[in-house]
């Protein structure tokens, strides 16, 4: 990867990545042996939980195939270390001002080829600046993105009481006293959220 090319981004736009890519040959599944793919996959880890958490998303996709790794798997992990290695050199910025956390929560809906599950997301800024950042598969198959987007929002109310919590102790931000807001794109979500509804499709996601 030294003279590699540069790497814009952690991941190609519309990549699909699913078990159909693993290995069907043994021909395929000696090379894929001696490519060091999970090895890769622990160095992109390490990055992403030290100071790398926006390239949380791409980790997710490609480390779900460490066991059944193939050329299109290979491939996606080769372009988060060519995006690492030429964004070396880029850091967060923060403001200088009142010191705000705001949080943002997404989800794409049964984005996962092998079990139809979705993905969620989300991200909490202090003054422009990323403090606190994750994308994983969701647990529960759902059936609408109303669903996805509230587990999401749900994953996101987590982090901001834990960050309240923590942020208050450290007594430096006066403004965390106030309500974190989270933003959401989805009106379902944010009406579920608002007034919990009693409906059969929410069940599995009601003790949220």
């Amino acid at each position: 990867m030294e003279h590699s090319k540069r790497g814009f981004l952690p991941m190609r736009h519309g990549v699909k990545l699913s078990n159909k890519q693993s290995p069907k040959t043994d021909e395929e599944l000696k090379r894929i042996l001696d490519i060091p793919y999970a090895s890769a996959i622990g160095s992109i880890q390490y990055a992403a939980q030290c100071t790398r958490p926006n390239i949380a998303y791409a980790l997710s996709l490609t480390s779900r195939y460490q066991v059944c790794a193939g050329e299109a798997h290979w491939t996606a992990a080769k372009i988060i270390l060519k995006y690492l290695r030429w964004t070396k050199d880029v850091f967060f910025v923060y403001g200088g001002g009142e010191l705000i956390l705001e949080g943002f929560s997404d989800a794409s809906f049964q984005s996962d080829d092998d079990d139809a599950k979705s993905q969620s997301g989300f991200v909490f800024k202090l003054n422009g600046g990323v403090v606190a950042r994750k994308s994983s598969k969701q647990d529960t198959t759902v059936d609408s993105t109303t669903e996805a987007e509230y587990i999401a929002a749900s994953e996101a109310a987590k982090e901001a009481v834990w960050m309240k919590n923590y942020i208050q102790e450290l007594g430096v931000v006066p403004s965390i006293a106030e309500l974190v807001v989270i933003f959401c794109d989805n009106n379902g979500a944010i009406a579920q959220a608002k007034e919990l509804r009693s409906h059969h499709r929410f069940k599995q996601i009601l003790r949220r």
